[in-house]
């Protein structure tokens, strides 16, 4: 054959032979459904993309997080198929503001512990504009910073309460003990049906072992979240969705103890609250929003 086309023929067998040796190139991901949020309610067969996954709903189910608990099944990798950083896109609040919002914190109250439990609800201080953000992250340290003297106390202080937080009337009871369910964590979780509801939304059996939240950063920020993000307590409306909708920082003192503190009953309590929120906003330069009393 001519000198040319041999050597063009060559060339082309030495590719096809050094192509089978590579790798297949990937398939595509599949594409990423909605993000999970805390706040929405799935049914059964529903599907929200959480951590670079999709997960399908199995029944009826909110603020309970794909990969922590066992009502999502993993439908597999979607988007770049890697897994994002947990916290949400960069928390808005920076490890040195943290550290100025409380300086004499107790060390098991880590910045790392609480990054690691924005994962869990990745719509707070992520939802709405930067102010929004920053205003709802401000909120949420002035209420923890209340209820633990600057995040100083881990446990609730008071230690003749701690028999009083067994509901018998529950039907699983208070397998921990009569007195195992007293305050503890950011927001002092408290009660034997709140230590089963947090654990049941974040896959965690907190019901038998309510010391967990006392041991690990991670998981006392968790329930923290968990009480923010989905619970009304006395009030009309969750603290998360108090900030994000405008309703004010009062609702959020209002969702979290407003049946002991708000309308005259306690002002000095809320105050404290207000002052510790108009002193964080001021430290992440945002204002504060009107309504802030209950």
């Amino acid at each position: 054959m001519p000198r040319r086309l041999g050597s063009v023929l060559v060339a082309l067998a030495m590719a096809a032979g050094l192509s089978a040796l590579l790798p297949a190139a990937p398939a595509a991901a599949a594409e990423c459904a909605a993000p999970w949020t805390g706040s929405a309610v799935y049914q059964g067969g529903n599907i929200a993309s959480h951590n670079g996954h999709n997960w399908r709903a199995q029944w009826w189910t909110q603020g309970e997080a794909p990969g922590a608990a066992a009502v999502w099944t993993d439908q597999g990798g979607c988007g770049t198929g890697t897994p994002p950083d947990p916290s949400p896109s960069g928390f808005v609040v920076s490890e040195a503001q943290f550290r100025q919002m409380f300086p004499n914190r107790n060390p098991f109250y880590t910045y790392s512990g609480l990054k690691a439990a924005l994962g869990a609800y990745p719509a707070f201080a992520n939802t709405g504009s930067d102010t929004v953000k920053k205003q709802e992250a401000a909120a949420f340290l002035a209420n923890v910073n209340h209820e633990t003297g600057g995040l100083v106390h881990i446990v609730e202080q008071n230690t003749a309460n701690y028999p009083h937080y067994c509901d018998r009337n529950q039907p699983y009871g208070c397998p921990a003990g009569q007195a195992a369910y007293y305050g503890r964590g950011p927001i002092q979780l408290s009660w034997n049906f709140n230590y089963k509801a947090a654990g049941d939304a974040l896959g965690i059996d907190l019901l038998n072992d309510p010391w967990r939240v006392e041991r690990d950063a991670a998981v006392a920020w968790k329930t923290a979240l968990w009480y923010w993000n989905t619970q009304r307590g006395p009030g009309t409306m969750t603290p998360h969705h108090a900030m994000v909708t405008g309703a004010g920082f009062g609702q959020t003192i209002r969702s979290i103890n407003g049946a002991l503190e708000c309308d005259g009953k306690n002002p000095a309590q809320v105050q404290s609250r207000v002052t510790a929120y108009q002193q964080f906003t001021r430290i992440l330069g945002v204002p504060v929003g009107g309504a802030l009393y209950c």
